[in-house]
């Protein structure tokens, strides 16, 4: 059994990765795995500053 569960959609995970300018990466290498986990944290910021957004 896995635990992998999505807290953001992958749609969100590209449009964030597009605005940072790190999409290209991720397409050209078929997944994250190659994304430094720095820019990770960033993505996942950005996503928490468009939730915080959202709610008010």
């Amino acid at each position: 059994m896995s635990n992998n569960k999505k807290v953001m959609s992958e749609e969100l995970s590209q449009e964030i990765a597009r605005e940072l300018g790190v999409y290209e990466q991720v397409k050209k290498d078929g997944g994250w795995g190659n994304v430094s986990s720095k820019t990770c944290g960033n993505i996942v910021t950005k996503a928490f500053e468009i939730a915080d957004k959202a709610t008010k």
